[in-house]
Order: C-alpha cells, then sequence, then structure tokens
C-alpha cells in the first residue's frame, strides 16, 4: 500500500455562534424576546437599558468590522426613530432629536442604523442552514416615585378572582358538621376540576383514599364521599360536585321554578336524550317522552340557558393580551408596515466599560463579553429589520385587506415572499410566527394572511380566507327555517365564479365553527 500526500479544495457552510443566536432570536415571540434581553442584562456587564431613549428602542453596538464605531463612538439609532420618523411623528422625531444632541456619542442617524441591519440578513444564514395595548400592560408595574412595598393599591383586591374551593369552603364553613363530614367534604372539594365536576366516583376516591383498607372500611368511606358530593351539590354555583354533564343539568334545574318546560327539561336531561336533542332527533325524542316537537323546544330553550361548566367562571384567567410588532399605517392612498416602537428593547453597549476595557492591556474574557453584546445588540435589531420587510412585503400584495376586509384578502404564499426578499423560505416562516400586525380590522398573526387559492371562472384565483368569508356572510343571511346545506353553498359560490367542491365546503364551515344544517334549522 503506496502512501500519498493529496491536496484537495471542498467548500461548505458553518453556522458560528453569532448566526445560531440570529436564526435563535428571529423565531422568538415578543415575549420571549423581552425575557432574552433580560436573561442577558443580568448576565452581561457591557449591556445596559437605554433609560433616557423614551421607547426609542435598540440601540446598535458597534459592529467588529475595519472602520465600524469603537466603544464610547456613536452608535446608530434605534428602528423606534426610523419608524417614528416614517409614520410620520414629526413631534416624538423631534423629541429624540434633542436627546440625541445631548449625548452625540450614542446616536447617529436612522440611515446608519438601516445599512448596519442590512450587512448581513438572517435570510442569508437560514440559507446556509437549511441543510441544518401598547406601552405598559393593565395592572403592571407602578410608575413615578412609589415607595415599593409600602405601597397598597385597593383597586388591585377587586381583580383577585376568588379560587372555586376557596369559593366552596367559604359556604362549607358556615355549616355545622361533624368532623367525619366535614373531611368528606373537603375531600370532594379537593377532587373536582376547573368546570366544577368530580371527574371520579366515591367509590373510586375512596379506593385511592384508603387502597390498605378492608371493604367494609372502603364502604364507610365511600359512604361518607357521597354524603359530602350531596352537601358540595347544594353549595354554589348550582351544578358543582355533578359527575357529568346531564347530572349538572339536572342540577341546576331543581332549584328552578316548576314549570312544565323545567319538568320537561329534566327528563330530557340524560347522557342518551341529550345526545339525542344535540342532533335534534324531534322524533325519537317525542316517542322516548310522549311529548309534541313544541313542548321539546320549550324544554331545549330552558336547557340552553344553563351553564355546563358552573365552575368555570372562578378558575384563574391570566390576561392573555397580543402586542403587535409590526402596525399598519395608511400613508396617501397605500398602506405600508410600521414597527411597533413599544415592543422594541431599549439596549445599549455600556460606554465606560467599553472604554475601560479598550484601555486595558489585558482584557482576558471579558473581551468576549464586549464581543456578545455586541453581537446581540446587532442580532435584535436585525431581527426587527427582517420582521419589518417580510411585513411590508405582505402588506404591499394585501393591500385590498385593509380597506374591503376578509372579501379583499388574496393567496398568498410564503415562496411569493421568500422570492423577491431573496430570503429562505423557512425564514419567512420564522418570520410570521407568533408575530403580529395591528389593522384597522384587528390584530392577526403574519401567517394570517398567507393562504391557499382557489380557481375561479376568470383564470384568476381566489383566497381561501375570502371564501370562508363569502361562506359565513351567506350562513348568516340564510332563512333560520331553510338554512343552507353545503351543496347549496357550494352552488352559490360557483354562481359568483368560484369552483368548490361539497365537501370543501364542509371543511371551511367546521373551520368557521359553523353546525350543519340540521343543528341550524330553526322552525
Amino acid at each position: 500500500m503506496k502512501q500519498s500526500l493529496n491536496l484537495r479544495l471542498s467548500q461548505h457552510l458553518a453556522l458560528t455562534p453569532q448566526l445560531q443566536q440570529s436564526i435563535r432570536l428571529l423565531q422568538l415571540s415578543t415575549v420571549e424576546l423581552q425575557q432574552e434581553v433580560e436573561q442577558m442584562l443580568e448576565l452581561n456587564p457591557f449591556l445596559e437599558p437605554d433609560d433616557d431613549a423614551g421607547g426609542a428602542g435598540v440601540e446598535q453596538a458597534a459592529p467588529d468590522a475595519p472602520g465600524n464605531a469603537q466603544a464610547g463612538e456613536a452608535a446608530p439609532a434605534s428602528p423606534a426613530e426610523a419608524a417614528r420618523a416614517t409614520a410620520g411623528e414629526a413631534a416624538a422625531t423631534a423629541g429624540e432629536g434633542e436627546a440625541a444632541e445631548a449625548a452625540p456619542e450614542l446616536r447617529l442617524d436612522a440611515e446608519d442604523w438601516r445599512e448596519g441591519a442590512h450587512s448581513a440578513d438572517p435570510a442569508e444564514t437560514e440559507q446556509a442552514s437549511d441543510s441544518a395595548d401598547w406601552g405598559d400592560a393593565a395592572g403592571g408595574g407602578r410608575q413615578g416615585g412609589g415607595e415599593g412595598d409600602d405601597e397598597f393599591d385597593p383597586l388591585g383586591l377587586a381583580h383577585a378572582a376568588q379560587d372555586l374551593r376557596a369559593h366552596l369552603r367559604l359556604q362549607l364553613a358556615g355549616c355545622s358538621l361533624s368532623a367525619q363530614d366535614r373531611a368528606a367534604a373537603e375531600a370532594i372539594i379537593d377532587s373536582l376540576d376547573d368546570d366544577g365536576y368530580l371527574p371520579e366516583q366515591p367509590e373510586q376516591l375512596a379506593a385511592e383514599l384508603a387502597p390498605h383498607g378492608d371493604a367494609q372500611d372502603v364502604e364507610a368511606l365511600a359512604h361518607a364521599l357521597r354524603v359530602g358530593q350531596r352537601l358540595v351539590q347544594s353549595f354554589d354555583p348550582a351544578g358543582v360536585g355533578a359527575g357529568n354533564l346531564a347530572e349538572c343539568m339536572r342540577l341546576q334545574l331543581l332549584r328552578q321554578p316548576a314549570s312544565d318546560a323545567g319538568r320537561l327539561a329534566l327528563e330530557l336531561c340524560t347522557p342518551e336524550r341529550l345526545e339525542w336533542l344535540s342532533r335534534r332527533d324531534w322524533k325519537r325524542l317525542a316517542r322516548a317522552l310522549h311529548a309534541d316537537e313544541a313542548a321539546l323546544r320549550a324544554a331545549q330553550q330552558v336547557i340552553a340557558r344553563l351553564d355546563p361548566r358552573p365552575g368555570a367562571r372562578f378558575a384563574a384567567q391570566a390576561a392573555q393580551s397580543v402586542v403587535p410588532d409590526v402596525i399598519a399605517q395608511r400613508v396617501g392612498k397605500r398602506w405600508r408596515a410600521v414597527l411597533n416602537p413599544d415592543v422594541l428593547p431599549k439596549l445599549r453597549i455600556h460606554s465606560l466599560y467599553a472604554e475601560l476595557l479598550r484601555r486595558a492591556r489585558d482584557g482576558g474574557g471579558l473581551s468576549g463579553q464586549l464581543q456578545e453584546a455586541r453581537w446581540f445588540v446587532r442580532n435584535v435589531q436585525q431581527r426587527f429589520e427582517t420582521i419589518e420587510r417580510v411585513a411590508q412585503a405582505v402588506v404591499e400584495r394585501q393591500q385590498a385587506f385593509f380597506t374591503e376586509g376578509e372579501l379583499g384578502m388574496r393567496p398568498l404564499v410564503l415562496r411569493e415572499i421568500a422570492d423577491e426578499l431573496g430570503l429562505h423560505e423557512s425564514t419567512i416562516s420564522r418570520v410570521t410566527t407568533q408575530k403580529y400586525m395591528l389593522t384597522p380590522h384587528g390584530t392577526f398573526e403574519l401567517k394570517y394572511f398567507f393562504g391557499s387559492g382557489l380557481a375561479t371562472d376568470s383564470g384568476a384565483s381566489a383566497s381561501s380566507t375570502a371564501v370562508r368569508a363569502l361562506i359565513r356572510a351567506m350562513v348568516q343571511q340564510e332563512n333560520p327555517a331553510s338554512p343552507l346545506s353545503d351543496g347549496e353553498i357550494a352552488e352559490r359560490l360557483a354562481a359568483q365564479g368560484i369552483s368548490v367542491a361539497r365537501r370543501t365546503v364542509a371543511k371551511y364551515r367546521e373551520a368557521l365553527r359553523i353546525p350543519p344544517t340540521t343543528q341550524r334549522k330553526v322552525v
């Protein structure tokens, strides 16, 4: 075997830590990005919040390239300044200009920021890796000169929701019971789910509470739990402590004034008959209960007013507010996308620490932290620049939506935006996931503006979103006594030049949560 040395050239792609961070930041939601920023502020001494920015957003650290600004020199202005200038907010821009004069070493104009943001697009990164309410939220931190823990907000107590179990225990405390009965009722309360139901039968609970007891002890415990369940079922809200939906309905009906419709509704409250009622099988119900359809419909109205989830009102609901990343604004006759300044992190490089490190002969590991801080600030800016570019491309294609609503939506796929911006399709997918746009018709995820197309007689295509809007409008305008079937809706769409199969109409109807014809019919 002969040994030899060969020189061979080859190309390969490698992801640097900076590029990996750029990709990761791009796919984060606004809330996740805020958490990432807070973590970086804690871990990296060269990063500091820019409290003087007044909502100006991220400030650019000097990139590591020849000719770039060093620590203590001017840093590019934030995307918020560029956004506000684009939106025409002259007063805000002027105010930020005064701040720039006060600290010229920390500011550059918006054009410098945009040039730096375009220098390394996440799209190129993704192509390489493809083979691998605005302001403070309601109830948020107190503004102004507060005294911390000494402050007391009496209105905060008014918004504190009482837990279902605490509500039931408060009623239990007013009952005169033996220790055994009280303990049994406590066990039932602790076993309820968030809707107020008891998922397990008392016999099952007894077996779990006394796994090593004999049959007589388990039966005695089960009897005590049944007594405790009946006690809890007498508490407010009505229906709590039921084992299933039919029992929950009966418990509520028993507390209502007696009436013919109420008595018939009680007879309807069995699992089997409620199933027939959901299908509006009046003939079978009439045979089983010996009642005419008019009486059954009256009983149905009584049942419809009951609460199928009596405990849900006590569930602690965290505020699920969505802050838009982009705002659609009208400029002349056209709509354009503008970054929301309130979601832009306020960051800058600590100029004093960076200058001391520059003068030091041996920075040790601190040099790496300074480099990491610069990377992070630059990647955050790059993230928002990419979001703005993608959002603007989407707005350009969906101009009719902002004026006409869903009916003006046109078909759009990720590939169209990717080809226009020179980005990878998966980059567009990351940018449009968990990123939101405020429009005249509400706040929507950017993915909402993408949809497949359906053929029309004119040879063009109609957006599936627009077709769903047409279906919803047809159902809202139909005669309740003779609702439209899926086939009839398909025929009406065909009359408007949109070719849609009946099964496609059924799929869109179900996506809109519109019940079938039999359940929509009202006599």
